[in-house]
């Protein structure tokens, strides 16, 4: 992936709004705040990552979507409208995602880590999720949940049911609701900052963009030469990235922000 900025265009990146969490009503607070974020970048982006996890659940049968999240959706079909660009990350609460974003959207939705050159600018892009080492319990899970025949068998559900039985798992198991993702571990502890390490010692990457983990970053990996960076989430913190072909910056929306 080749991206040469416009003058005085920018790079944004946001991940693990999960929409749909706690329930309507708490969501839809978070989702009119995520909307006024998106009419204020409107003016000065030329593209949108948005890292993964961007609802709580998402399953898509030949005929029927969610219900909910209409603004949203409709907001970000206004931007690619625009002439602003969207690439979607599969998360680990979205991974039965399928064409609709594609189709009804025009973004584009990208399923494994993606290599960018911005500006010139070399960048590793992901949701996070089942990189680097550890975290057995959850990769055995995936696995089964992104299994042809799994995905098969839980699309004969009614939504009805089927929804309800997501929405629990969602929000009462941590192995997937990320509710363990909320503390720092340590940089010798941190699968996704070893993962970024580990590339390093093969690859020229200025930048590791990451969401997953919750917790709003900005790391020096290589003495400098790199940058480790989580996202955050527009749960507890509402942090986004932007970056202007120059300078990387990680700032939280309707707060003081600071550049790092």
């Amino acid at each position: 992936m080749n991206i040469n900025l416009a003058p005085h265009k920018k790079i944004y990146f946001a991940s693990d709004q999960h929409f749909g969490a706690p329930n309507p009503a708490e969501s839809k607070q978070r989702e009119d705040k995520f909307i006024r974020w998106l009419n204020e970048i409107k003016a000065d982006a030329q593209v949108l990552f948005l890292m993964g996890d961007l609802f709580d659940f998402w399953h898509e049968w030949k005929y029927v979507i969610p219900k909910g999240f209409v603004r949203v959706l409709g907001k970000l079909a206004e931007l690619k409208d625009s002439g602003i660009e969207i690439h979607f990350f599969i998360g680990n609460h979205d991974l039965w995602m399928k064409d609709y974003f594609e189709k009804e959207i025009g973004a584009s939705v990208y399923f494994e880590k993606q290599y960018a050159e911005i500006s010139g600018t070399k960048f590793l892009l992901a949701h996070g999720d089942g990189l680097g080492p550890g975290d057995k319990g959850y990769k055995r899970m995936k696995k089964l949940f992104t299994n042809p025949l799994a995905q098969w068998a839980f699309k004969w559900l009614h939504p009805d049911i089927a929804m309800k039985i997501a929405f629990y798992f969602s929000q009462k198991n941590k192995m997937i609701s990320g509710e363990e993702d909320k503390e720092f571990l340590g940089e010798d502890k941190e699968f996704l900052i070893i993962y970024s390490k580990e590339k390093l010692k093969t690859q020229k990457i200025d930048y590791f963009i990451y969401g997953h983990r919750h917790l709003p970053m900005v790391l020096d990996l290589n003495q400098g030469q790199a940058k480790y960076v989580n996202l955050g989430d527009w749960i507890s913190y509402f942090t986004y990235g932007v970056f202007d072909g120059q300078q990387f910056e990680l700032k939280s929306f309707e707060r003081e922000s600071s550049s790092l």
